[in-house]
């Protein structure tokens, strides 16, 4: 198919997804899929069917949107969580519960992560409520469904699944201590009116999001985010949307790996942030790195494809990945260490050894990093989004446009050859 702009603009319009952050193979993939799934004999066609049909309209936007996420994602956000709600709720002298709202809460992962750390805490269910919310009418109704697969348990501490759930044939069932504390709903952060009527919330978490638009939709549904907000309220966030947040007088709290914000009166220096790669399939919840996926997320797979020799370089290269998508960052540094130390320069082990410093404040030695990574191979798409978003952070926006470009015609180029 070609690019057919049509396509690209309804999303932009229903979902607000900037095709320059997946690429615009992504959306013609579920173009082609769903005209199959229709029989329409041309994109013409099918772009007529998508006019007359809300339900195919709904179902474009599914095909596009393919969650990933597990519990617990991000550990140190949860136990955060804990801490600041504890303290949050001596400050309010225990008049009220407290509220939380996640969104876009995907299958459901994220909203039971934190009503689970906060009764692991101590937390009596009448303490807090949270409120989780998706775009997605089918990820809603497997959230409300609570029966996971493995695949939703990763890391080393799984402990939570047997205080938590109960295995049957069909896969581990949330208990209903847990489900009661969450009410899910189907919505839309475009949609002006969204809880128009609802009292801010305490703690808000929207994780691995404004990274899929551009600057205006950015802005606005940062306006959003902080309009739900409590004004003494802390924001959630994923570790590549640290500046964004920064520039519109947000500040990072100062728990490392917690990637939380509060308001700040000043204009606060942005957070260094690393700016996502085009990724194959937007994620709302945001995990572990797959091809052109942003950090620590995982759109289908969990490592990004190496071209290292497939003998304990290979290995070595999936045991950074995974060791960075579990927030073990100090190990993953190590392992890279190591990788250098008994292998030939690799520009994928720079590339994370720069992601790790980007993750850890350090941004010129990100820099130096992203640009080893470049140095070795020129055209490495996430090094050049990345390094472009920290010129962007530093003033330099002419030369992260370069590089914007560059990685923009690495992706075209990459898309035609697979035609």
């Amino acid at each position: 198919m070609s690019h057919d702009p049509r396509f690209f603009a309804f999303l932009k319009e229903r979902i607000g997804l900037d095709v320059a952050s997946v690429g615009e193979a992504i959306i013609e993939r579920a173009v082609r899929q769903r005209s199959q799934a229709v029989n329409a004999q041309t994109v013409g066609d099918y772009w007529l069917h998508l006019q007359s049909s809300v339900d195919e309209q709904q179902a474009l936007i599914e095909a596009v949107i393919v969650p990933e996420t597990w519990f617990f994602r991000y550990p140190e956000s949860f136990a955060t969580l804990a801490r600041l709600a504890k303290a949050r709720l001596a400050e309010i002298k225990q008049m009220r519960a407290l509220r939380i709202l996640s969104l876009p809460c995907s299958t459901g992962e994220e909203p039971y992560s934190i009503a689970m750390a906060l009764l692991d805490a101590g937390l009596a269910p009448h303490q807090f409520k949270v409120q989780g919310m998706d775009v997605s009418p089918l990820s809603v109704e497997r959230a409300r469904r609570a029966v996971y697969g493995k695949n939703s348990f990763r890391g080393g501490d799984i402990g939570f699944r047997d205080r938590h759930f109960t295995e049957y044939g069909d896969g581990y069932h949330l208990a209903d201590r847990v489900r009661e504390q969450v009410r899910l709903q189907v919505g839309n952060l475009l949609d002006p009116a969204l809880l128009a009527n609802e009292p801010s919330y305490d703690f808000v978490f929207c994780r691995n999001l404004l990274i899929y638009f551009d600057q205006p939709t950015q802005k606005q549904v940062f306006d959003v985010l902080k309009g739900l907000t409590h004004v003494d309220g802390v924001l959630f966030i994923g570790p590549a949307e640290g500046s964004l947040l920064g520039r519109h007088g947000m500040r990072s709290i100062g728990v490392p790996q917690s990637f939380a914000f509060s308001r700040h009166a000043e204009p606060a220096q942005p957070e260094p942030a690393f700016k996502p790669m085009p990724a194959p399939l937007p994620q709302r919840s945001t995990a572990p790195i797959a091809p052109k996926l942003r950090p620590f997320t995982s759109a289908s797979a969990q490592v990004v494809p190496i071209k290292a020799p497939p003998s304990d370089a290979g290995d070595l290269l999936s045991q950074i990945a995974t060791l960075a998508n579990e927030g073990k960052s100090a190990e993953a540094r190590a392992a890279c260490e190591r990788y250098l130390s008994s292998h030939p320069p690799a520009a994928q082990v720079f590339y994370w050894l720069g992601l790790l410093s980007d993750v850890a404040g350090s941004a010129l030695e990100a820099q130096r990093y992203y640009r080893k990574a470049l140095y070795l191979e020129p055209q490495h798409p996430q090094a050049l989004m990345h390094l472009a978003a920290l010129l962007e952070s530093q003033g330099d926006s002419a030369g992260a446009r370069r590089l914007q470009a560059r990685a923009a015609r690495s992706e075209r180029a990459d898309s035609e050859s697979k035609r």
